[in-house]
């Protein structure tokens, strides 16, 4: 409320009320759209706590979409811990609007929001893909995290929900056709401890 407040005699850059946040977010599409040589992957499965890279890549995807240049939009799935899923509730009830919950601790830190501001243009963006939102357990999560690290790659917990739950998206018949992108949104060395009681 401290934040919101000043706002009101100045600016207030938190990237999460920040609507031009989205314009340098929106280059992630870009990016995949260039790599995968002018193209949009089937499904992109991404840990969503306040959404600004779900909604960065729904507004890179839709303007390359208006503009011709993919046929159509990639299905965004959206990924929470089972210990904080305010928008996978909003989504299974059939809301359009998120009511906060009740947090409990999980290793998932980094989307671990009870009451995401952008609820709403999540749950719109999500429908409009006709992506689906899901939960991991922290076990999952650890599960695959130390899959990722067997691997070479050195994430972060967070990053480890998106990578967690493919394991179940792709349980669905035709999924393991479909081209999939999973991004590894943050380094292990952004959480040492909790990575090292993990270990």
């Amino acid at each position: 409320m401290a934040a919101l407040e000043a706002a009101r005699g100045g600016y207030y850059a938190s990237h999460s009320f920040n609507p031009y946040f989205f314009e340098g977010t929106k280059t992630f599409a870009f990016e995949i759209w260039e790599q995968m040589g002018w193209a949009a992957p089937d499904l992109l499965i991404l840990p969503t706590g306040n959404g600004t890279l779900l909604l960065g890549a729904y507004l890179g995807f839709r303007q390359l979409a208006e503009a011709g240049e993919i046929e159509r939009m990639p299905r965004l799935f959206a990924v929470q811990s089972e210990h904080c899923s305010p928008l996978f509730r909003a989504y299974e009830e059939g809301w359009s609007e998120v009511h906060p919950v009740e947090k409990t601790e999980t290793i998932a830190e980094g989307i671990s929001v009870a009451n995401p501001i952008r609820g709403r243009q999540i749950l719109d963006a999500v429908r409009k893909t006709g992506g689906s939102f899901l939960t991991v357990s922290d076990e999952e999560v650890i599960a695959s995290f130390r899959t990722m690290v067997r691997s070479g790659l050195y994430l972060e917990p967070t990053s480890a929900t998106a990578t967690a739950a493919w394991e179940k998206i792709k349980r669905t018949p035709g999924m393991t056709e479909q081209s999939v992108i999973i991004p590894l949104t943050g380094s292990g060395l952004k959480a040492g401890s909790t990575i090292a009681k993990i270990l």
